[in-house]
């Protein structure tokens, strides 16, 4: 039936190609669908009767009713939509007009000139004076025209999605207002907007295994970027003290309802910040952002309150497992010997190689299997064990720990933050040991980056650091259970 109708639609084409330009460019709109119903929805007849307020839109057909000699359109354009009405009766509207518009389809794009007023049941419309075609759409909207519910459709073609679903297009709206949010949020506090590049010689600023693409102009492979951090560290030793960069990163790694190869993030640096400081930082950020996108300090995300009243709680990974699997004692989860049998039952753990990890690392990574779902309410994760992070300062009090903290909301990581490493000769030495793990299979060690190690030398200020997860961000503030619904374009097998 599809192709029927397309085969239809193209031949309308022709015969518009045969009366001259079928795609014009010199029709300029004047006002929105959104802006009139919000300026005169409130008017009455009479009141449009007695002052005719004239008005010019473009707008795409979604809906289409002929009444005999009348016609309905509803038509939408990037602000919501507007009924257009016509009919023979009207001195203004010429005839060929008339004409042309009885082979207009659903999703062809039009130019309206006319009036406005209110029908019957007080709806506002235009009354056209003018009508012409600025786009023939070849292809038919969905059949279900008010709203794709096929992920793949939605998915492969998000352009026909966000023309059906205004649902959709609200969730991208935020997204837009999130980053405009976020940035001002930034500027006003002083930092400095960078760039840095997505395609480096050495991928840095986290384990992940990264992309590999080749420069023909230089002759050498590179790397897509896996985080901006050790870039944005070097402008900190250059000079610009408060720093920050939404970008994308790539990783090339599993998909999921978290995970996409393709992903933005926030990441900001300052110098004499540390890792408590910035956790304040974040936030006074997060709080005053679901305010201004919400209106209030409680969102609802998959049928679960989650309240942004500051401040979050703190636990440890120790506390964290106590609060949500109270099962286990205090003494048991000092055990190695506990937490190794207790991992040992985890699905996929390998626990040959994590038997000569301290405890506070086999706390923290039993914590991610057992416990890290469980945190809802905005929680900083603290007192991070030393070797699972290897670009953060060294607690002074307690060495085994680092300035460390990640932010967990509805189950997952949103933010990482802590007091960056500035010591040169402990760096190079951890850049060391990444090295020897990636030569000995691990694929998301670290490389050594002799360059990051010359950086520091030159003197990095004492600062602090931290990333946000922008797509599981706008994830928590729209209600959308998969990173693929916040994502416009997400990377998927291709079709066959």
């Amino acid at each position: 039936m599809s192709d029927d109708i397309r085969t239809a639609r193209i031949n309308k084409l022709h015969a518009l190609r045969q009366q001259g330009d079928a795609y014009p460019n010199d029709f300029r709109r004047q006002h929105l669908a959104g802006d009139l119903l919000a300026t005169y929805s409130e008017q009455s007849r009479e009141q449009l009767a007695d002052a005719p307020i004239t008005v010019t839109i473009a707008a795409r057909i979604m809906l289409q009713r002929n009444m005999g000699k009348s016609t309905f359109l509803t038509v939408q354009d990037m602000s919501g939509r507007i009924q257009v009405f016509f009919n023979n009766k009207i001195e203004n509207l010429a005839v060929d007009e008339l004409a042309a518009a009885e082979d207009w389809d659903l999703g062809d794009i039009i130019g309206v000139c006319g009036t406005l007023f209110k029908t019957k049941t007080d709806e506002l419309t235009i009354r056209a004076t003018s009508l012409r075609l600025l786009t023939k759409a070849l292809q038919p909207l969905p059949e279900k025209f008010h709203g794709v519910t096929d992920p793949a459709i939605r998915y492969r073609q998000r352009y026909v999605s966000l023309m059906t679903n205004p649902e959709e297009r609200n969730v991208f709206a935020c997204r837009s207002a999130t980053v405009r949010y976020l940035r001002d949020f930034f500027h006003d506090r002083g930092y400095l907007e960078a760039e840095t590049p997505i395609l480096q010689n050495i991928p840095g600023g986290a384990a992940a295994r990264p992309f590999v693409t080749h420069c023909n102009a230089l002759g050498h492979d590179f790397y897509l970027r896996i985080a901006q951090e050790l870039h944005l560290k070097r402008l900190i030793v250059g000079g610009f003290e408060k720093v920050f960069e939404i970008n994308k990163n790539f990783r090339n790694e599993g998909l999921s309802p978290r995970h996409n190869p393709e992903f933005t993030m926030l990441e900001f640096n300052a110098a004499y910040e540390d890792c408590e400081s910035y956790l304040n930082f974040v936030e006074e950020l997060l709080h005053g952002l679901v305010v201004h996108i919400t209106g209030g300090e409680t969102i609802n995300y998959q049928g679960q309150d989650i309240s942004f009243q500051r401040p979050f709680a703190r636990l440890s990974p120790l506390q964290a497992l106590l609060a949500h699997q109270p099962q286990f004692s205090e003494q048991q989860l000092q055990q190695k010997d506990f937490l190794l049998q207790q991992l040992a039952t985890q699905e996929g753990e390998r626990v040959q190689q994590i038997d000569d990890s301290p405890v506070e690392e086999l706390q923290l990574l039993l914590f991610e299997k057992i416990a890290e779902h469980l945190l809802i309410q905005p929680t900083f994760l603290v007192d991070y064990p030393a070797g699972a992070s290897p670009l953060a300062k060294r607690s002074n009090k307690q060495p085994h720990l680092a300035e460390r903290f990640e932010l967990f909301i509805a189950g997952r990581e949103l933010v990482n933050g802590f007091s960056e490493l500035n010591d040169p000769e402990a760096q190079a030495a951890i850049f060391q040991q990444q090295a020897e793990q990636k030569e000995s299979g691990d694929l998301e060690a670290m490389h050594y980056d002799a360059d990051y190690i010359h950086a520091l030398e030159c003197g990095l200020p004492p600062n602090a650091g931290g990333g946000i997860g922008i797509d599981r961000l706008v994830m928590l503030l729209t209600d959308q259970a998969a990173i693929r619904d916040v994502i416009l374009f997400p990377q998927l097998r291709p079709s066959e």
